[in-house]
């Protein structure tokens, strides 16, 4: 992996959220040219900050991705040959408060950097990351395959889905005729590491941990496909790299899910975190916005074609959460950290 990703000049929308933070410093490991994109972290503590990261990557631009002008002016100043779109507004809850941001950032946000690609002259490689959420929710137990129909109840949802289509439209009216590789890759609930983001689970569960604070867990019984941030993160850098080696096989959707066995109810994961601390706690009340039940994904078109397969069972992706996160509260070097478990995952023999 590292041999294709030395020198390339890759442009990361939303560069400074969590998965942003994480890909700024796995590319950046690996001898990658990192340009970033997106706006100041939102909330602290930030892993962005924390770490200094655009002190470590080439440019950051902090910038609105429905800013047409400035996204197309940064992407020249880039010259990527790599796009990792990851700007966006990624939470349900929030939707319900913000609809009109939501679709606006989702979707046109989505356009705007699609069309501003086309632009470009070294553009070879787009990866459109998403959500498992895109998809029309039956809440069946069935996982959903990329070929299911997208839908979605809420805002965040739906503008996922929206994003998908949108990709899809410009893959066959412009990126086949230009021979750019264009996919869309759908990961689940991804937990890990310098996550603080609000209305998660595992930081809301670490935030009430620090602060003495019994956690308030709103769906005990939903089901989501959990799974530890490098497992989605390696995925999106395999599909870039395959989009760019051959970008008619790989223009397409991917979904990045785990295990079978690693979808588990938000309560199970509750519990499991409470078994680590004593001074845990939490409590059930109920909530009358909408969120899933039931939501898997079969990423076995994924396995077959990308050569990924998860490689951290729950447990484990648990435990490397609280390492990571012990690492933060005791002042520790936080990228040295987040290299050491890349370094734990890939020498970790694929089941």
């Amino acid at each position: 992996m590292r041999s294709f990703w030395e020198g390339k000049r890759v442009l990361l929308t939303g560069h400074t959220g969590f998965k942003g933070s994480w890909l700024s410093v796995l590319l950046q490991s690996m001898g990658a040219e990192v340009h970033g994109y997106a706006l100041a972290p939102r909330g602290k503590p930030s892993f962005y900050e924390l770490a200094g990261i655009d002190e470590k990557i080439c440019s950051s631009t902090l910038a609105d991705i429905r800013d047409y002008e400035a996204l197309k002016s940064s992407l020249h100043r880039a010259q990527p040959d790599i796009v990792l779109h990851l700007a966006a507004q990624p939470l349900v809850r929030y939707s319900y408060s913000n609809p009109l941001e939501t679709y606006s950032v989702n979707v046109m946000g989505t356009a705007n950097l699609l069309q501003a690609a086309l632009q470009s002259e070294k553009v070879r490689s787009v990866v459109n990351i998403t959500t498992d959420k895109c998809y029309e929710n039956m809440e069946w137990v069935w996982p959903y395959r990329e070929n299911d129909r997208l839908g979605g109840h809420d805002p965040y949802s739906n503008s996922k889905a929206c994003s998908e289509l949108v990709t899809a439209s410009f893959r066959e009216s412009f990126f086949k005729k230009a021979g750019i590789g264009l996919a869309s890759a759908r990961a689940g609930n991804v937990i890990g590491g310098g996550d603080w983001s609000e209305d998660r689970l595992i930081p809301d569960f670490l935030r009430a941990l620090d602060q003495n604070q019994v956690l308030t867990i709103r769906s005990p019984n939903a089901t989501r496909p959990w799974q530890h941030v490098l497992e989605p993160l390696v995925g999106y850098l395999t599909l870039a790299e395959s989009l760019y080696k051959s970008p008619e096989m790989y223009s397409k959707p991917f979904n990045f899910g785990p295990d079978e066995a690693d979808a588990q109810t938000v309560e199970w994961i509750v519990e499991f975190l409470c078994s680590k601390y004593k001074n845990a706690a939490y409590r059930v009340q109920a909530s009358d916005l909408h969120e899933a039940g039931m939501l898997r994904l079969d990423s076995s078109m994924t396995k077959k074609e990308l050569c990924w397969k998860p490689r951290f069972n729950l447990q484990e992706a648990l435990e490397l959460t609280i390492d990571w996160h012990n690492t933060y509260r005791v002042g520790g070097d936080l990228i040295a950290k987040s290299l050491q478990q890349f370094q734990f995952y890939l020498s970790k023999a694929t089941p």
